[in-house]
């Protein structure tokens, strides 16, 4: 890495950090979307679909709590999900009142898609880049994990 590479100054670290992360985010989404079947999704759907994944049977408050939207927000998005065959409502048998949220095959087939070509595309510009360069990127990755989790931490909090 050469030291052009480098913030001109420590103050400069977060910005052009969260520059580049929005910039790949952006950039891996959009060459994704170009193989993938079906209907397009929004990013609030995406992120219930995957809490989901993650949660089956999550109920629709929970997920909401979870996801920091309104509630009618996430009843949106699961009625939208219904429709597109991605999400099943059943009641909850201890509260008939609540519903619990499980992905559908279709789902799950889609998220595996989204994370395999992510997974490759990446890997595909990692294999790119200098030896040291990928040890510069393996080195920043327990750093990157912290700052991920500290965001984490402050979402959770009261």
């Amino acid at each position: 890495m050469d030291r052009a590479d480098l913030p001109s100054k420590p103050s400069d670290l977060p910005s052009e950090l969260s520059g580049v992360l929005v910039g790949i985010q952006r950039l891996v989404r959009r060459r994704l979307r170009r193989g993938l079947t079906g209907s397009p999704l929004r990013g609030a759907q995406v992120e219930l679909l995957r809490l989901v994944e993650t949660r089956p049977g999550v109920r629709v408050s929970a997920a909401a709590r979870e996801l920091r939207l309104a509630g009618n927000s996430v009843s949106t998005l699961v009625n939208q999900l219904v429709s597109a065959g991605l999400l099943i409502r059943e009641t909850d048998p201890a509260d008939r009142r609540a519903a619990l949220l499980r992905p559908t095959p279709e789902a799950v087939a889609r998220l595996r898609a989204w994370e395999d070509g992510r997974t490759a595309l990446i890997g595909e510009q990692v294999a790119l880049l200098s030896e040291a360069d990928r040890a510069a990127l393996a080195a920043a990755l327990p750093a990157l994990r912290q700052i991920a989790q500290g965001l984490h931490d402050e979402a959770e909090a009261p």
